[in-house]
């Protein structure tokens, strides 16, 4: 089929250098790309769930959490409330 199309100069020299590179046509270098394109949007490639590892947090004997005020002072200094 023939059509019109127009492309963006940044991607028409891409596909230039890819055309003199592979020595194959401009259009056949057009229409792989545009295959693998297609075939990417349709079904995009699994993304890899991302995972930490756990680690404790080793606090220093005789450090409270449960009053945050408390920690803070002790931290910044009475000053800063």
């Amino acid at each position: 089929m023939r059509t019109t199309l127009t492309i963006d100069e940044d991607i028409s020299q891409k596909i230039k250098t890819l055309s003199n590179t592979l020595k194959k046509p401009f259009k056949t270098v057009v229409n792989h790309v545009l295959r693998l394109g297609l075939k990417q949007v349709k079904s995009p490639p699994a993304t890899m769930a991302y995972v930490t590892e756990a680690r404790p947090l080793c606090l220093k004997k005789g450090i409270n959490l449960d009053n945050i005020q408390h920690l803070l002072s002790e931290i910044e200094g009475e000053d800063q409330r």
